[in-house]
């Protein structure tokens, strides 16, 4: 039975390695596996809460022990948790947070018998794996829809203005990867579309994601997407009691608000924990590679809107379905802010 608990890097690194034990390299098919949790922390319903639900599967289908590993301040603390997980006798440590990529890279220089493993980025190391998820490809089909619905007044909660928004959890680019891919999205379907952008600098804060989605429902947007973990919830929050449309993100949150979160751009990292989990547990896990999880793997796309299909006009529903075709055919690029760099129209 697998045993997952939240541990503080605040805990000594000799009472972690006393209660886990010490392993070889040998040994590392059945070392403890870790998961670093991202900011935001458990709890968030979203990106957090939906790799480690993957997380917790994997070691239970190994038949390993998991620990994740929350922080804090997991962004300053970045190398004292790496260092204190490898100590302690972690045969994987799976990091969840974006900002972690040089800090990774440096301290798995120190543990080559240690297996690392990021998400959601690229870190350079013999012994380190890289999950990237083509979020831009899902967002684009988001913001599609989003343009799409947001003139569609016979729809209660939408008016006619050709207004829609974003709050992003802080300015970076990999929370701007879904960002362009919703405006380009948005433009493709309607170029007359105003696009508002914020961020919350903040993964854990309701409240405030809750004011900042007013504000933007107050100046003209009734659709409002959120990439800011469990400040998002607010965000969905506030479209629940103002009547608008929230777009949810990373797990399918179309039921926190039913009937007001018009869609989710699902992005299944549980998926890609679990199978990094189940690779290193069987010896298949190659250090250096880099997964892609994009539309084309299913690692990325729209919810089945249970709540809010029926609202939308099925031409609407066509035109996305025949986007996320092109998409995957190559007929349509959609622009990758962590490889291509900044566009004009996003400075």
């Amino acid at each position: 039975m697998t045993m997952t608990l939240r541990a503080t890097v605040l805990m000594a690194t000799t009472a972690l390695a006393s209660a886990l034990g010490t392993t070889t390299a040998a040994q590392a098919a059945d070392a403890p596996v870790a998961l670093i949790i991202a900011q935001g922390g458990l709890g968030d319903q979203s990106y957090n809460d939906l790799a480690n639900a993957g997380f917790e599967r994997g070691v239970e289908a190994a038949g390993l022990t998991g620990r994740a590993v929350e922080s804090k301040d997991v962004v300053a603390q970045a190398s004292d948790i790496l260092r204190r997980a490898s100590d302690a006798g972690f045969g994987l440590i799976l990091d969840l947070e974006y900002s972690h990529a040089q800090p990774i890279a440096e301290v798995a220089k120190d543990y080559p018998d240690t297996t690392f493993a990021i998400v959601n980025t690229v870190a350079e190391g013999d012994n380190i794996v890289s999950a990237l998820f083509e979020e831009q490809q899902g967002s684009y089909l988001a913001g599609m829809l989003a343009a799409l619905v947001t003139t569609q007044d016979s729809i209660e909660g939408i008016n006619a203005d050709p207004i829609i928004g974003v709050i992003g959890g802080s300015k970076s680019v990999g929370i701007d990867k879904f960002i362009a891919g919703y405006i380009q999205g948005a433009h493709d379907a309607n170029p007359e579309v105003q696009v508002k952008v914020a961020y919350s600098n903040n993964f854990a804060d309701p409240s405030l994601g809750q004011q900042m989605a007013n504000a933007m429902f107050e100046s003209g947007a009734d659709i409002v997407y959120q990439v800011a973990g469990g400040t998002g919830i607010g965000v969905i929050q506030a479209a629940e009691q103002s009547g608008h449309f929230a777009i949810g993100v990373d797990g399918d949150q179309d039921g926190l608000a039913k009937g007001h979160v018009l869609t989710s751009m699902i992005k299944r990292t549980d998926v890609a924990v679990e199978n990094i989990v189940k690779a290193y547990a069987d010896g298949t896990l190659k250090g250096g590679s880099v997964l892609g999880f994009g539309l084309a793997e299913d690692g990325v796309g729209l919810s089945p809107m249970t709540y809010t299909k029926d609202l939308i006009p099925a031409e609407f529903l066509a035109q996305v379905d025949a986007a996320k075709a092109g998409i995957i055919a190559g007929d349509i690029k959609v622009w990758n802010v962590v490889d291509q760099g900044y566009p004009d129209w996003m400075q």
